[in-house]
């Protein structure tokens, strides 16, 4: 049976308005992410799902409070969806580190991943998992859930087969609030829709 399972990346904190490295680091939404939630559960309302997964990270609790409570639904919170750790860079603008540090990271974000940050193979590991689960848990279901940024880049990769070290070239962009929509069969995997902006929800319904 066919599920549909759609993620969203978090509303806007502080630090992403900024372009700062967030990872692990617990930020709130701010003013923007707030409005970008009441989007995304104006959207919700509209896609009836039948289950909430969610990172356990404050960011993600926040954006789909408004969604479970209009909805009725608890969301399962799964450490699995957390983002990425990156380590040295938490807080950071990429021109803030090191220019050997920088410039290795560009060049290859995976086998040069940031010092003291968690390896991306791992993570994609982690997501991969999780995302199977919610596929077997609820064939023939509608599901969405709300994570991160580059862990949803890494996803997209691993599942379509494309290599990791070219996340970031590949999939350069994931705006606040924006959705990928995944169909889900016998865990075959297939990609309907990336980076849907908040003011185009409507065509994900």
């Amino acid at each position: 049976m066919r599920t549909t399972i759609v993620l969203a990346r978090h509303g806007r904190t502080e630090w992403h308005h900024g372009n700062r490295y967030t990872g692990s680091t617990d930020l709130p939404i701010d003013e923007v992410g707030v409005q970008q939630a009441q989007l995304l559960k104006a959207w919700a309302l509209d896609f009836a799902p039948d289950a909430l997964w969610c990172s356990p990270m404050l960011r993600a609790r926040q954006t789909i409070a408004p969604i479970a409570e209009a909805l009725n639904l608890q969301p399962t919170l799964d450490a699995r969806l957390r983002e990425v750790d990156f380590g040295s860079a938490e807080g950071k603008m990429l021109r803030e580190l090191p220019p050997a540090v920088g410039k290795a990271f560009e060049l290859d974000p995976v086998r040069d991943h940031f010092p003291g940050g968690e390896d991306p193979v791992a993570a994609a590991d982690r997501v991969r998992e999780v995302f199977d689960e919610i596929g077997r848990r609820h064939q023939g279901q509608k599901v969405f859930a709300v994570a991160h940024n580059t862990l949803l880049r890494l996803l997209v990769c691993r599942v379509l087969g494309l290599r990791l070290n070219d996340y970031r070239r590949l999939l350069p962009a994931l705006g606040p609030a924006a959705l990928v929509r995944f169909r889900w069969q016998d865990g075959t995997v297939g990609l309907e829709a990336y980076n849907v902006p908040p003011l185009r929800l409507e065509t994900l319904a």
